[in-house]
């Protein structure tokens, strides 16, 4: 469980900063020297084409993967990567939890870990609209149901900080349009999302700021309209700006 301290999300210190954070495969850089904040209850994209660095960034940053230099911070102060998943909370792509058990079980076991009362838990079944298929198993969810239980798990972890790989894979334009909604309101109350999104249009439509990927490396970072004057593209979508940084 998440110690009390590494929950508090106070101060003008944005709670996560990475710091030239590199990773190399040979003489290859996956990801090269990326430097990075996000605040309390803002939703960051990580913006950038398959093979862009992406999931390599988020892996780096949570741990999962060792960095070969960099350094991630919690309020000013050095985070190990031992001590990450104490504040970090990873949702990969893909993955299908305790693939035998029923999706009502999965829910459950998770909210028990975390203490979550009745009430939050059937809260945060309902916000991911996971009701329909709590009696199926996980292995026979669509792709978007797998989805929708991952975000549910993800909903239900106390830590402050939420990094997402591709959270709207799976989901046609109205999914994808609830599930915005239920990250924007999450952020309302304070909790930190990092999404990794090659789907520029729902990264335009979600973020409050933007990491621009490409190569393993950062090109532009900011809000859209001050991507738009990094870029020089007054009225500019997301994918001209992406094409003009890259």
């Amino acid at each position: 469980m998440p110690s009390e301290e590494l929950l508090t999300c106070k101060g003008p210190v944005p709670p996560l900063n990475v710091t030239n954070l590199t990773k190399r495969y040979g003489e290859e850089s996956a990801i090269d020297r990326v430097t990075f904040s996000a605040t309390a209850g803002e939703v960051l994209g990580i913006i950038g084409p398959n093979g862009a660095g992406k999931t390599t960034l988020l892996e780096a940053v949570v741990g999962l993967l060792p960095a070969d230099s960099g350094e991630v911070f919690w309020h000013g102060e050095p985070l190990p990567a031992s001590q990450r998943r104490n504040a970090l909370f990873y949702l990969p792509d893909g993955v299908r939890p305790y693939r035998d058990e029923a999706t009502s079980q999965v829910v459950s076991f998770f909210a028990g870990v975390y203490r979550r009362s009745t009430a939050e838990t059937a809260d945060t079944v309902s916000s991911a609209g996971l009701r329909p298929v709590l009696h199926k198993r996980v292995h026979a969810l669509s792709k978007g149901y797998n989805r929708r239980l991952l975000l549910a798990l993800a909903l239900l972890a106390p830590h402050p900080v939420l990094l997402m790989d591709e959270p709207f894979d799976g989901f046609d334009l109205r999914q994808t349009r609830e599930i915005v909604e239920v990250l924007r309101n999450r952020a309302a109350r304070g909790r930190t999302f990092i999404l990794a999104i090659h789907q520029l249009a729902d990264a335009e439509r979600v973020c409050d700021r933007l990491i621009l990927l490409a190569g393993g490396r950062v090109r532009g970072a900011g809000t859209l309209d001050e991507l738009r004057a990094q870029a020089s593209r007054p009225a500019g979508s997301l994918e001209d700006i992406f094409l003009a940084l890259t």
